[in-house]
């Protein structure tokens, strides 16, 4: 079990910033063993992790480093982990312009898997299919995921129907996280709704916000 956050706002507050630590703070409940975070700043993608907890993280990479500069925009990634293994291959995952955090199990077998890694943590997988220009909602469909991405300014997110996954719209912006009980402890209280399996969630400051149901099934059964 592990926690994942996305977060996308035009304009950033002080509250925003408080509401950000609180995120984290609250995600830890679903892993203690290692937290990290990538953020958009100048154009460029940076990424921190570390084998602590989410409440050791945030005293050491204060939220206001998420903030870019030249726009005055905050779009990352977090994600709160949970391991029984190895802890060198947290997340989030990151590549030229895309970043993945995951929660979920994709393939325990290296040998079958369907894109070369630099690690063996299966999350990469997400990540290296997006990067070869494939959907993990159409190759991973039947595997377990819930997926928030920064794909070059974009701020994406999406699940099958094996994890959880929630969404709340801002004026200006949208925040995930992986259930309503941490939106609503770390102070969000209006617009949060369950994303729904086997959609894709999009937002962009030029774009706004946008929803992709090309392999939405009505017919399946959600179990989260």
């Amino acid at each position: 079990m592990c926690g994942v956050i996305g977060v996308h706002l035009d304009d950033v507050y002080k509250e925003d910033l408080e509401l950000v630590k609180s995120l984290f703070l609250q995600s830890m409940i679903r892993g203690k063993h290692a937290t990290g975070v990538t953020y958009l700043s100048c154009g460029k993608l940076h990424t921190f992790k570390e084998p602590i907890s989410a409440d050791k993280f945030i005293e050491k990479y204060d939220p206001r480093e998420f903030v870019d500069p030249a726009t005055m925009n905050m779009t990352f990634i977090g994600h709160t982990r949970y391991s029984t293994s190895d802890l060198r291959y947290n997340q989030p995952f990151q590549g030229k312009e895309t970043a993945i955090a995951h929660n979920g199990v994709i393939s325990q077998d290296p040998d079958v898997w369907e894109y070369k890694t630099e690690t063996l943590n299966d999350s990469e997988l997400i990540l290296r299919c997006i990067e070869a220009g494939d959907t993990p909602l159409e190759v991973y469909k039947n595997r377990s995921m819930a997926v928030v991405v920064i794909d070059g300014e974009e701020l994406c997110a999406f699940r099958n129907h094996e994890r959880p996954l929630w969404m709340a719209k801002r004026k200006h912006g949208v925040i995930f996280a992986s259930t309503r009980d941490i939106m609503r402890r770390a102070g969000i209280r209006d617009n949060i709704t369950r994303c729904e399996p086997m959609v894709k969630y999009s937002y962009s400051k030029n774009f706004g916000f946008h929803v992709d149901r090309t392999y939405f099934d009505p017919e399946l059964e959600d179990l989260q």
